[in-house]
């Protein structure tokens, strides 16, 4: 069976939980978390050099980091990857602007203002670029789904659970999605689609 070495709020996590539920796979979580220092112990350390989560670690043994190449790989030859090469490198782009552009202040913002160990780090210069950051990257967005209803191609793909997973929980991080109608709407179409879980789920017996 599958394992994926995972935190339940962090939102890098549920990307690969939220793709393993619509695909049906079958997984076991084992709980990580940077909070309590875990990922930094030997025994993950050894299984994850860089210290960090999602890990995905395979039946065989070999093991894939980083949630944008664990959604790569479990989506390969599901309807979850385009087909069409331009519209596959298109989702391979909207992976690469969650990563570089959208989760450094989305999600950075979220962390600093909901983990009190990091509310030190929290300053407001730095919470302030973080906001107008975060506010371009979901511009970027907001134009994207005005003109279509999914990021990559015409169908529901990895590129938009990969958006889904800060964009859905920005509010707590400060940013106001009343501003982005059409993102508002991206978002209800993604959590209307067929095995969608939450943040909060977890498969049975995890």
């Amino acid at each position: 069976m599958l394992t994926l070495y995972s935190q339940q709020d962090s939102g890098n996590c549920y990307k690969p939980r939220l793709l393993l539920a619509q695909l049906g796979r079958p997984f076991r979580i084992v709980d990580v978390s940077t909070n309590d220092g875990s990922t930094r112990q030997p025994a993950f350390l050894e299984k994850n050099p860089i210290g960090k989560v999602p890990l995905l670690e395979l039946d065989d043994g070999r093991r894939l980091a980083e949630s944008g190449a664990i959604l790569l790989h479990l989506a390969e030859g599901t309807p979850y990857l385009p087909a069409d090469p331009f519209e596959r490198a298109k989702a391979y782009e909207w992976l690469f602007f969650e990563q570089y552009s959208h989760e450094p202040a989305v999600a950075v913002r979220r962390s600093l203002l909901r983990y009190p160990e990091r509310a030190g780090e929290a300053d407001e210069v730095r919470l302030a670029k973080l906001l107008d950051a975060g506010n371009r990257a979901l511009s970027v967005m907001e134009r994207r789904v005005t003109d279509a209803d999914w990021l990559a191609g015409s169908a529901y793909s990895v590129a938009d659970i990969a958006l889904y997973a800060y964009t859905h929980m920005a509010c707590s991080g400060g940013f106001d999605l009343s501003l982005y109608p059409a993102i508002e709407a991206w978002l209800a179409r993604v959590a209307a689609q067929p095995g969608h879980v939450p943040l909060d789920w977890r498969p049975p017996g995890s």
